[in-house]
């Protein structure tokens, strides 16, 4: 995936979302800000926790997670908790596309991207939680992902069927019996499909949404999130 500039981008130079100092590459950071950003790069391959390289976590080794594999461009870190508590809690919608970005050009350099008939499936919210927040941000990152991958985006395939306490402060069983029968999914027989989220806590959400894609025929499920919690 190689950026061609834009002209709009001549007429209006981005400046660095993070310090705003003048950006180049398309991107609203600069070249410093991007050096500084914590990269996941040594990471377990099923939860994207971060181990030596090319291994699983003891975690992963006892109970395997339902996804195959897990990527995760960053770790839950300044500034890029920073940049997403703007995007999901202010509305800053440019510093979900900045990470987004940046996510898509890592997956393209690492040729973490699947060939053949794959699709990208974004975490749905509760209705309750759309209407406070006017956006889903995992939508919107599977949007930005799809966009410059070529890959479908089908946000209809799974839906919310029930509202959930706020995750926030949960142990990972109390997460888990949180979401219990949250998702519904519709046939999705022989389907390779790519989940797509925000942050990667304790994977409870990842589990139960592959949970309802597995039962409606799904055969293969990936992970792709913005950041890992560690």
């Amino acid at each position: 995936m190689v950026y061609k500039p834009r002209f709009i981008d001549q007429l209006f130079p981005a400046t660095c979302l993070l310090c705003g100092a003048g950006a180049r590459g398309g991107l609203d950071a600069c070249a410093g800000c991007i050096a500084d950003l914590p990269l996941n790069g040594s990471a377990c391959l099923r939860c994207a926790m971060p181990v030596q390289a090319g291994v699983l976590c003891g975690h992963c080794l006892g109970e395997p997670p339902l996804v195959a594999s897990a990527f995760c461009a960053f770790r839950y870190a300044w500034p890029v908790r920073e940049l997403l508590l703007r995007f999901k809690t202010g509305g800053d919608l440019a510093a979900g596309r900045l990470l987004s970005e940046l996510m898509a050009r890592q997956l393209d350099a690492s040729q973490a991207v699947p060939g053949g008939d794959w699709a990208l499936v974004p975490v749905p919210l509760a209705p309750r939680r759309i209407g406070e927040r006017g956006f889903n941000q995992a939508e919107r990152i599977a949007r930005v992902l799809g966009g410059r991958l070529g890959l479908a985006v089908e946000p209809g395939l799974v839906r919310r069927v029930r509202s959930s306490q706020d995750q926030k402060g949960l142990s990972a069983a109390e997460r888990r019996r949180n979401l219990d029968s949250a998702f519904s999914a519709k046939p999705c027989a022989g389907r390779k499909l790519v989940l797509v989220d925000d942050v990667l806590t304790t994977g409870a959400t990842t589990r139960a949404l592959a949970r309802a894609l597995l039962e409606a025929g799904a055969v293969e499920l990936r992970l792709w999130c913005l950041a890992r919690a560690v």
